[in-house]
This record gives structure tokens, C-alpha cells and sequence, in this order.
């Protein structure tokens, strides 16, 4: 056998934190076989020690997310080769935000995500990456500093969620797409509120956009102000000034709710020790 055989890498699958090589790997996913309704009988008996399972991966992500700080979600294409410049503006992307004090999370996968895992470690901030158990096994890139490989795609999703102050999407593809439908969702429907959702790139995200407005706006599919929920731009530098202005807003909120709640706690001190006019 030569010396290049030797040290090729073997196949290789990931299954949460669990690395299965060589013999050991297998055909599908954890996701295929739970959501796979045409198999054996046995998910009457399985599918309950699979919710113990999904626990577990909501909790080692609560556990490891917790205390990462204000953090932003890049996503964007895992095919994008280093010579490109999506790549680039990526990973000035992931710079400047570590500089505002942002930790970047991504997929944790090649390309886009990369790039901005890349930069945010040059940056000085914290870089994590979200992996998922897939068919085609990529591993998380070599600049994230905190990682987690889940297998069930809507724990994953929670994790992008709750501990981002906003998302910024870079060209993608379906997984892109996937993410920003889903957060423009959830931002219209109050699951989630002050979240801005930035596209960077407009000759790649105009004709998304316009079919937005002239199809599903003129349909009365979507109300006008529907396209407030997105900003499109080029400017790394809008980025995260969008992000910085959100977070203002989001503490001025959250003070003068405090206020309002102090008050209404003296009122209604101030008549219990007053109850008669």
C-alpha cells in the first residue's frame, strides 16, 4: 500500500458528539429515520427513547450557548471556494462584527461560514459553529472555537435563534433560504421581536426581493410592511450598525419597561397603604 493510501482520511460520519468511522458508518440519518413513516414497526418503541435523545441535545446546547455574550448568526453557501469574493467580504464580516463585541455563529461548516468563523477569530471574538449530521459528512471548520454537532435539524434551529441578536445572510443556497423564510416567520409573528434580518449582497438577493414585492405583496400574500423585516446592502459597515442600533433599541425598550413596572409596583403600594379615598 503506498504512503498516500495510508494516510488518506477514511469515511467518516458524524452522529452528535459520537465519530463513526470506516465499517462503523452508516447509510441516512438521525433525521431521515425519525421522520421516516415507511419503515418498521419498530418506532412504536424507539421513537420514545428518542425524545430523551432530542433532550439531551436541547440541553448540551442550552449548556454551551449560555454564557457566549451578544452574538450574531452568519449564514451562506458552504460552496463558496476561499478565492472568492463573497468569501472575502465574509470574513471582513465575521472581523468587524467580533470588533463591535459580537460573537459569530455559523453552521460551522466550509465556505461563507467559514469565512466569517475565520474572521471573527482574527478579530478577537468567539466563534462557534452549529454542525448537522448529514449524508455528506463536512465536520466543523478549523476556526470555530466552540462547537456542537446536532443531529436533529430543528434543535439546531432553536440554538441559531435564541442566542443571536440578529441574522445576517450571506448568497446562499436551500439551507439559506431555509433559515431566512423561517426567521422572517418568526419575526412576523412575534416569536421573536427587535430581530433585524440583513441580506448582504444586492445583485444576488434583487430578484428574490423583487419577486417578494411584485409577486407576494401585489398578491396580497404578504402586507407591504412585511419587507420592513429585511435590509439589503453591500456595506459590512451597515451590518453592523444595523446590529448595534437594534441593540439600543432593544435595552431602551427594556428599560422603560422596568420603569413602567416600578411604577405600577408604587401605585399599588401607595394604595394599599392608602385604601380609603
Amino acid at each position: 500500500m503506498s504512503e498516500a493510501n495510508n494516510t488518506s482520511r477514511p469515511p467518516e460520519r458524524h452522529r452528535g458528539p459520537v465519530v463513526l468511522r470506516r465499517r462503523f458508518t452508516q447509510s441516512g440519518t438521525t433525521d431521515q429515520r425519525l421522520l421516516d413513516s415507511a419503515g418498521p414497526t419498530d418506532w412504536v418503541h424507539t421513537d420514545p427513547w428518542r425524545v430523551m435523545r432530542i433532550q439531551s441535545e436541547f440541553v448540551e446546547g442550552f449548556g454551551l450557548l449560555a454564557e457566549i455574550g451578544p452574538a450574531i448568526t452568519v449564514f451562506g453557501s458552504a460552496r463558496t471556494p476561499r478565492d472568492h469574493a463573497e468569501y472575502e467580504l465574509s470574513r471582513q464580516l465575521g472581523y468587524e462584527l467580533a470588533q463591535a463585541g459580537y460573537a459569530v455563529i455559523t453552521g460551522g461548516g466550509p465556505g461563507v461560514m467559514e469565512a466569517a468563523n475565520r474572521g471573527c477569530v482574527e478579530g478577537g471574538g468567539t466563534s462557534v459553529g452549529l454542525g448537522i449530521e448529514l449524508p455528506f459528512e463536512q465536520g466543523l471548520n478549523s476556526y470555530v472555537d466552540i462547537g456542537i454537532d446536532f443531529r436533529y435539524f430543528f434543535v439546531r434551529k432553536t440554538m441559531f435563534v435564541k442566542y443571536a441578536q440578529g441574522f445576517v445572510f450571506m448568497p446562499g443556497g436551500f439551507g439559506t433560504l431555509d433559515e431566512l423564510f423561517e426567521a422572517l416567520v418568526l419575526v412576523q409573528t412575534g416569536k421573536v421581536t427587535r430581530f433585524p434580518v440583513v441580506l448582504v449582497g444586492t445583485d444576488y438577493w434583487a430578484g428574490l426581493v423583487d419577486w417578494l414585492k411584485t409577486r407576494m405583496v401585489e398578491a396580497g400574500k404578504i402586507s407591504p410592511h412585511d419587507m420592513d423585516l429585511i435590509e439589503v446592502t453591500d456595506d459590512v459597515e451597515r451590518v453592523v450598525h444595523i446590529m448595534k442600533d437594534a441593540d439600543e433599541e432593544r435595552r431602551r425598550q427594556e428599560i422603560e419597561a422596568t420603569d413602567a413596572l416600578a411604577d405600577d409596583i408604587r401605585a399599588g403600594q401607595a394604595r394599599a397603604a392608602h385604601p380609603y379615598p
